[in-house]
């Protein structure tokens, strides 16, 4: 009798999961019927011209006529097509997509869902978040509802709508697999990153939760492929909507910037800062009247909080920087020194031209070993600043990363003006310390941290 009661428990139990696991999958049917006709084809032409076959030469050369007639002939103008996606933001005709979609095009054809086609014109496009926003000529069309990505959870369930491959309104299915990514060459943009199957032409497409509001535009994949292999990266839609309303506003986005180099913070800096722990951005390298050296701001300083905004790693201060208005002022928070410190920027702009000032690097003579640091360095010349390693002598500065060639700029925040002083102030370092040596390579500074191992 217990037996056949432990089986016939086992049976409900098995039951039970069984309803428990059904309710827990989602139902994406009821979504995609009414926000797929918000998501739109987004096919491109671009024109390459004077492809003749040969040199690309003036028909006044002397040459011309002789490629002309005896080289294999191709036409002067060549058409080439892609696809993409896009999504309707507003019922006039406003569209997101992705800069790179639209790139170089000469005509944009847009065709909605219930096959109607428009020719749509560019409003604007921002290469550096990969943003663009087109406009059709139509009124009282479905648009997306925009959601907040930082209330997103990784785990969550997310959907793609797209043409993957030209394949009008596919969806997939997914989860987030990390926040705040940062891809190389892409520090303005904390990417929201997937395992949402994303194809060529799903690029421009709506990545969206499960209340159906739009959270990201999925732009960018990592494959050995050439297809999905499960790490695709959407731009959250809060960067996007704000680069969309500049675009719309002026066809063009402004951006802040305060004139300094950052690097990320270690263990070992941290504590050889006088940090708890390994957060914040560090300063590398201020630049000369730039808005952070007219606040007072100098190398070793570690940004902890930005306009109130928490600054956890040197990858949060660029888009935090950037999103703030030219000319504004901005409190920021410092570890200045071994103390908290406010400081007030006023923010400058951002211009493609804009490049840090040129920073020396000059060698000579007469090399001196620093045997707490491992390497041979040379006392400078009056018009010089640091100290120029000649010689890297110990595994502990090479596994630190220091080269010959390096200007030994600082040590913390006190600047190097010769052997004999940084001899003496390491003298009174405890061994096995980490200091922080604030280097110059090429037209780089960046901090790095050496153990001290000898006494």
């Amino acid at each position: 009798m217990l037996k056949k009661l432990a089986h016939l428990l086992l049976i409900l139990s098995l039951l039970m999961l069984t309803v428990v696991q059904a309710k827990e999958l989602p139902d994406f049917t009821i979504l995609v019927e009414q926000h797929s006709p918000a998501v739109v084809n987004i096919s491109t032409t671009q024109i390459s011209r004077n492809a003749q076959g040969f040199p690309n030469l003036p028909e006044g050369d002397p040459f011309f006529e002789f490629f002309r007639r005896f080289a294999p002939q191709m036409p002067r103008e060549q058409e080439s097509q892609s696809l993409g996606s896009g999504f309707i933001i507003s019922s006039d005709g406003y569209i997101l997509t992705n800069a790179h979609v639209v790139d170089s095009a000469e005509k944009i054809m847009v065709r909605l869902t219930d096959k109607r086609e428009f020719q749509a014109k560019v409003i604007g496009a921002d290469k550096r978040t990969d943003v663009a926003v087109l406009k059709i000529e139509a009124t009282g069309l479905p648009k997306m509802a925009i959601g907040d990505p930082s209330k997103l959870k990784v785990g969550e369930w997310v959907i793609a709508i797209g043409s993957p491959f030209g394949f009008d309104s596919s969806v997939t299915a997914g989860i987030v697999s990390a926040k705040g990514r940062t891809l190389p060459k892409d520090n303005l943009v904390s990417f929201i990153q997937t395992d949402v199957a994303i194809n060529p032409g799903n690029s421009g497409g709506p990545l969206f939760n499960m209340a159906g509001e739009v959270v990201g535009i999925n732009s960018q994949i990592y494959t050995r492929s050439g297809g999905s292999m499960g790490l695709s990266f959407a731009i959250p839609i809060d960067v996007a909507m704000q680069v969309s309303d500049q675009l719309r506003r002026s066809g063009k986005v402004t951006r802040g910037r305060i004139g300094v180099t950052i690097q990320s913070m270690t263990l070992e800096l941290a504590e050889s800062f006088g940090l708890s722990e390994a957060t914040g951005a560090l300063i590398s390298d201020v630049e000369k009247d730039g808005a952070a050296d007219k606040a007072g701001i100098e190398a070793s300083d570690v940004v902890l909080k930005f306009d109130g905004k928490i600054v956890n790693s040197s990858e949060d201060l660029p888009r935090l920087v950037a999103a703030s208005r030219p000319g504004s002022k901005v409190v920021m928070d410092l570890w200045h020194k071994g103390a908290l410190k406010k400081v007030t920027v006023q923010i400058a702009k951002m211009s493609d031209e804009s490049k840090p000032a040129p920073l020396a690097e000059k060698t000579q003579d007469g090399a001196v070993t620093v045997s707490r640091l491992g390497v041979a360095v040379s006392d400078p010349s009056p018009d010089e600043a640091g100290l120029t390693i000649e010689e890297v002598k110990s595994n502990a500065a090479r596994a630190a990363g220091l080269q010959a060639g390096d200007v030994l700029v600082a040590i913390g925040n006190i600047p190097l003006r010769s052997v004999k002083q940084l001899n003496e102030i390491l003298k009174p370092v405890a061994k096995g310390r980490n200091v922080a040596l604030l280097i110059r390579r090429s037209d780089r500074a960046s901090y790095l941290a050496i153990k001290l191992d000898e006494k």
